[in-house]
């Protein structure tokens, strides 16, 4: 049999020398604003995307310049959770340092910085070192920021579920000293190095992991090659469920791509969860597709080589067996704004952030009115994977001023909606350079025109868990939506609809390559029957399903892509 060759993403890798390159080098570059040849990529393994403004691409290409090079730094945040002292620092540093100034909160629990020019690169990784942060392996093909449940509620079983996202984090971290060397002037490792668990190509395609805290789906598990399912008894944690193979992404025109469910392997105890993380990481490592990129995520894994099969080599390398699953349940995947108490007294305040997007406008302070509660909460902030921020912990004598500040600054909106709260968008325009179709730009539109449908129907009260991605890459998690937008081209969309509200259904293609115009227009009709004919509490996405408007996805992998017979 003909072995395929690899991608030429393995060349670099294995090239790289452990991740460095020549990076060092381009840095000094005066020439381009950019990074040249495999370092491109390999910044990616450090935390950051080259990117430019596209807006204004055009005009620089008259003008005889090459485009606005910046990249975009991802911060690592395991489960989200950053103290108010951290905060301010990276505040400062976007206020005075970056083209956009704005602060994006991520649905993978970190923090993303856009526009950081060459110069300001280095400046900002020595920053977050001296808040002891840093943005390693938040991108490239490793394992990516950690997602945990944010719940501000059962607090002690929070932070044990917590601890366990930081363990696996640094677990699986690369071991490379490439970013200490390049980045923070360190010392320059003289012996040969290793990567014991990602291996000297790391892994064929990035790897996501998440823990997750029932019944709140908050962290989409569907959306994540791994996933630790919390199960406790008398709010202690004993163990978890382990699901595989999760993923979002796909190619349009390639049918061998496709979102697909994450698998139920079974239930292990907390001895076991490191080793079980590791097992499964060095199983992709060893078994995913290096050949084709399209094809190399963990989920293709499972369906080329089966579910029993790779869950007997997780279990061997991981010396353990997985028990029967524990039962557990999902009832929502939003966030509870405003005052919560927890079960320990204490006080949080979830505040609604719209696509994330801490900026400074008029009239709309938000990035400061986060500075200026940073600045008295003595607790911590939680980013949750619904881009909001907790303010957590906070101290009674605080609340009144705290309350004030978010109201102050707009971060308290009290005509916030339900289908407001239950949007989301990925950054697509101006910085991807992905982006096929606005999505973060074109969504409070679109959730107006929700809203004024949903109110003259009568269900100003219900939302819909509804999202835009601006193209199949899978960032703004359409695909576990009851109503998900994929951009093919300036204002034109991929409608699916059939998803369900616990975040457990892959919606099913309705419209292809529709004006955003036409899309609407499908969608009043369609919220105009279900205001009529739902049963009794019934969401949006089980309405569609259950009246034969598309039929559900069963199994991504066979059924994704049939025509679906329209009523």
């Amino acid at each position: 049999m003909t072995k395929k060759p690899l991608s030429d993403n393995e060349r670099l890798k294995a090239q790289s020398n452990f991740l460095r390159g020549s990076i060092h080098d381009d840095l000094s570059d005066p020439m381009t604003g950019g990074f040249n040849g495999d370092n491109f990529q390999l910044i990616r393994f450090h935390g950051m995307y080259q990117q430019d403004n596209r807006d204004i691409r055009a005009e620089r290409v008259k003008q005889k310049l090459e485009p606005l090079h910046s990249v975009m730094l991802r911060i690592r945040l395991p489960g989200g959770i950053i103290s108010p002292k951290q905060w301010l620092g990276i505040d400062e540093f976007a206020g005075q340092r970056t083209e956009y100034g704005s602060i994006r909160v991520t649905n993978r629990q970190a923090v993303q910085l856009h526009g950081v020019l060459k110069h300001n690169i280095k400046p900002v990784h020595q920053l977050l070192n001296q808040l002891g942060l840093d943005a390693k392996a938040t991108a490239g093909d490793v394992n990516r920021n950690v997602l945990c449940t944010s719940n501000p509620i059962e607090s002690e079983l929070h932070q044990q579920a917590y601890e366990w996202a930081k363990k696996i984090s640094e677990h699986l971290l690369p071991k490379t000293n490439a970013y200490a060397e390049i980045w923070l002037d360190g010392e320059k490792v003289q012996q040969p190095e290793s990567e014991p668990i990602l291996g000297e190509r790391y892994l064929p395609r990035k790897f996501k992991t998440a823990i997750v805290i029932p019944p709140q789906n908050d962290v989409d598990i569907h959306a994540n090659d791994l996933n630790f399912v919390a199960i406790e008894e008398a709010g202690k944690l004993i163990g978890f469920n382990v699901l595989v193979g999760g993923g979002l992404a796909m190619t349009h025109g390639d049918t061998s791509t496709y979102p697909r469910l994450a698998s139920e392997f079974g239930f292990i105890s907390l001895e076991h969860v490191l080793a079980v993380a590791e097992a499964v990481v060095s199983v992709q490592r060893d078994w995913g597709d290096r050949s084709n990129r399209r094809n190399a995520k963990t989920k293709y894994t499972l369906d080329r080589v089966g579910v029993a099969t790779f869950k007997a080599e997780v279990e061997q390398r991981a010396h353990c067996q997985f028990a029967p699953i524990q039962p557990y349940e999902f009832t929502s995947r939003g966030d509870r704004i405003g005052w919560i108490a927890g079960i320990d007294g204490k006080q949080h305040l979830t505040l609604f952030i719209p696509s994330g997007r801490l900026i400074d406008q008029p009239g709309l302070m938000r990035k400061t009115g986060m500075a200026k509660i940073a600045a008295i909460h003595k607790g911590d902030f939680r980013l949750t994977p619904n881009q909001n921020i907790i303010v957590a912990g906070v101290a009674s004598e605080d609340r009144e001023a705290i309350t004030a500040i978010a109201l102050e600054h707009g971060l308290i909106d009290k005509a916030l909606t339900p289908q407001q709260q239950d949007a989301m968008a990925c950054v697509s325009f101006p910085t991807c350079p992905l982006a096929m179709a606005e999505a973060e730009r074109l969504l409070p539109e679109l959730v107006q025109h929700l809203d004024d449908m949903l109110a003259s129907n009568q269900l100003a009260h219900e939302s819909i868990i509804f999202r835009v991605t601006g193209c199949p890459n899978g960032c703004g998690r359409a695909m576990l939506a009851e109503v998900g937008l994929v951009g093919r081209a300036q204002g034109r969309y991929d409608l699916y609809l059939g998803g369900n509200r616990q975040g457990t259904r892959i919606p099913r293609l309705y419209q292809s390559n529709e004006r955003i115009e036409d899309i609407l227009s499908t969608l009043e009709g369609l919220i105009s029957r279900w205001s009529q004919d739902r049963n009794s509490e019934e969401g949006f996405g089980d309405y569609v399903v259950r009246t034969n408007i598309v039929t559900p996805v069963l199994n991504s992998s066979l059924d994704f892509y049939q025509t679906d017979a329209r009523p």
